[in-house]
C-alpha cells in the first residue's frame, strides 16, 4: 500500500493587483496555518518520503513552513512547473512518473486540480466543508492507494483523512 498526501498551499496575499498570480506570497494567516499544519503533521507522525511542489511562491512558502517539521533531504524535494495550476490529467501524469520504490509522496499544489484528483481517486462521497469546499487552503488529504503509482484507476484510493486547519488541535 502507498500513501499520497495532497496539500493545498496556504492562504495567499491578494493585496497587490499588479502582482502576477505565480508570484503571490502567503499572507499572515497563510503563514500561521501552514506552520500549524506542519506541527500537527509532525505530532501525527505523517512524514513524506518524496515531495513534489508547485514552484509558485505561495506553494514554496507553504512547503518551507511544513518542512520545518520534516526530516527530508533537499534531493527528495522537487519543484515541478507542471504542478502549477495542474489539471487532473497533469497530476495523474506526475504521479505516474513518481519513483515506484517510494511509498509516501506529498504533492503541494493548487485547486481546482487537487480537488479533481481527490475526487478521481476517492469518489464523490467526500467531506466537504460547511461552505461546500473540499481542499480549502492549507488542507491535507491522506489517501491510501494501490502499490503502483502508474495504475491509479478511478476510485482506487481510500481517503484516510482530510484535515483542514480549523480541525486540528496541537499538543503542547
Amino acid at each position: 500500500m502507498k500513501t499520497l498526501l495532497l496539500f493545498r498551499h496556504a492562504k495567499s496575499d491578494w493585496g497587490s493587483p499588479e502582482q502576477q498570480d505565480f508570484d503571490r506570497p502567503l499572507n499572515s494567516r497563510g503563514n500561521n496555518t501552514a506552520a500549524q499544519m506542519g506541527q500537527w503533521m509532525k505530532q501525527q507522525h505523517i512524514q513524506p518520503e518524496w515531495i513534489v511542489c508547485s514552484p509558485a511562491q505561495r506553494a514554496r512558502q507553504t512547503l518551507a513552513l511544513l518542512r520545518k517539521n520534516f526530516t527530508i533531504p533537499d534531493a527528495l524535494v522537487q519543484f515541478d512547473e507542471r504542478l502549477y495550476l495542474a489539471d487532473l490529467n497533469r497530476l495523474r501524469e506526475i504521479m505516474a512518473q513518481s519513483p515506484q520504490n517510494i511509498k509516501h509522496i506529498m504533492l503541494v499544489g493548487h485547486n481546482p486540480g487537487l480537488d479533481d484528483l481527490l475526487g478521481y481517486l476517492c469518489g464523490p462521497a467526500l467531506p466537504f466543508s460547511n461552505q461546500g469546499k473540499l481542499m480549502t487552503t492549507a488542507t491535507l488529504a491522506q489517501i491510501y492507494l494501490p502499490d503502483n503509482w502508474q495504475q491509479l484507476a478511478p476510485q482506487c484510493g481510500q481517503l484516510q483523512q482530510l484535515i483542514r486547519p480549523a480541525d486540528i488541535k496541537l499538543i503542547d
